[in-house]
């Protein structure tokens, strides 16, 4: 087995005497770039997440010199803490925030975002209040996807009123996590209740995706349709 593929294995089974070994003797492993775009962080993060000993690991990476807010090369340049938040990966977010992970990078598949956009979008919601608790910064529509009322309310006291597709893409994202006091304010202010959104989904259809019963019957009494059911009525 080569260099790259121990160190692999030893991070993916929590293997931390044999990647402390490893590093010590090649320390600059730390930071390579084991398969050209991901870095021993990166790999600690990667789908599926939650490996074990993670924290350790982490730890152990960090004090050999591995850059907690290395960015992936290729279509995007997300960090690990980015795939640590797309994986719900508590253990792991917690590990690189102490460790000096930035918070706010950008650069993440959605939109070029922070950890907190791909947390929300795809649903990672344990991972999603967890940076809000360590200060993350929300958007509208993540405020609105996580039911952070005073937060979307700020949106619109700021004294720049969103525009008509900000509103609508953040009912749609209030709607897929499933929080209806948000779904009704952005509603209230002129979101479009039918718009075919992301996935190629009506803000019900995501209502559905996310299992909430109540929130699928109070959008059915606005009137509230499905994706196949505007492809009917057209």
């Amino acid at each position: 087995m080569d260099v790259h593929a121990t160190i692999t294995k030893a991070i993916q089974t929590g293997d931390l005497e044999s990647l402390n070994v490893v590093l010590k003797a090649n320390p600059d492993f730390a930071t390579a770039r084991l398969d050209g775009q991901r870095t021993p962080l990166h790999i600690a993060t990667d789908w599926p997440g939650h490996f074990p000993n993670v924290t350790a690991t982490i730890s152990a990476l960090v004090n050999h010199g591995a850059d907690v807010n290395a960015k992936f090369i290729g279509a995007h340049s997300e960090t690990p803490l980015h795939w640590a938040a797309s994986t719900d990966d508590i253990a792991a977010l917690e590990a690189l925030l102490d460790l000096g992970a930035d918070i706010e990078a950008p650069g993440g598949v959605i939109g070029g975002g922070t950890p907190l956009a791909d947390a929300v979008a795809f649903g990672q919601w344990q991972a999603a209040r967890r940076l809000i608790e360590r200060g993350a910064k929300a958007t509208l529509w993540q405020a609105a996807a996580m039911g952070l009322m005073d937060r979307v309310e700020e949106h619109f006291e700021a004294g720049i009123r969103p525009e008509p597709n900000e509103i609508t893409s953040a009912f749609w994202c209030a709607c897929h996590g499933g929080q209806q006091q948000s779904a009704a304010y952005l509603l209230s202010n002129g979101a479009n209740l039918n718009w075919l959104g992301y996935d190629q989904l009506t803000p019900l259809d995501a209502a559905a995706r996310n299992g909430n019963i109540q929130l699928q019957e109070w959008l059915r009494q606005q009137g509230a349709r499905t994706a196949g059911e505007l492809k009917l009525s057209q």
